[in-house]
């Protein structure tokens, strides 16, 4: 349902916007606004997401938790699409979006929301009491090929065009 409202709401506002903005700058300084916040909005966009894939680069590097740069990127990606999106709200959220404390505190809000469940050592011991964990047993041994030797020996040379897993 606030799916729909959404839908609804945004282009009513952004209309509302477009005539009182355009009543107040005429027509075409407008639009030169919406193309410029556009562009800008594009820059900083790309500038912000290169920082956060690095991050999110280096949470990995150091075995963090990339889950903070991830959601940083996915906000900004929203903003990105905002601010391609033609209208003043649009670009308001945009542009707000941008900025770092203001995403800190969305994703603050949101992980309120969710609960995050993860595979963890407690976990384990309590699949291993109920006997819910997967053993599997195996044997190998090696094969010789067509020459005798094993796996320490020379190779036979291999069919041209062939892998040399399959005999003909």
């Amino acid at each position: 349902m606030w799916l729909l409202l959404l839908f609804v709401a945004v282009p009513l506002i952004e209309i509302a916007l477009f005539i009182k903005v355009g009543g107040w700058l005429t027509l075409w300084p407008t639009l030169g606004v919406v193309l410029l916040t556009g562009i800008i909005g594009t820059i900083l966009v790309r500038h912000q997401g290169l920082r956060v894939l690095n991050d999110l680069r280096r949470s990995q590097e150091d075995f963090g938790n990339p889950l903070s740069p991830l959601a940083h990127g996915a906000l900004i990606l929203l903003a990105g699409v905002l601010l391609l999106t033609p209208g003043f709200f649009t670009d308001t959220v945009g542009f707000l979006l941008l900025v770092p404390k203001i995403r800190n505190v969305v994703i603050a809000q949101l992980a309120s929301r969710i609960s995050i469940v993860g595979f963890s050592a407690r976990h384990e011991e309590t699949a291993a009491r109920s006997g819910a964990t997967t053993i599997i047993d195996a044997e190998y041994f090696e094969m010789e090929d067509d020459a005798g030797t094993g796996a320490g020996g020379a190779a036979p040379p291999r069919p041209p065009g062939g892998s040399g897993w399959t005999r003909h």
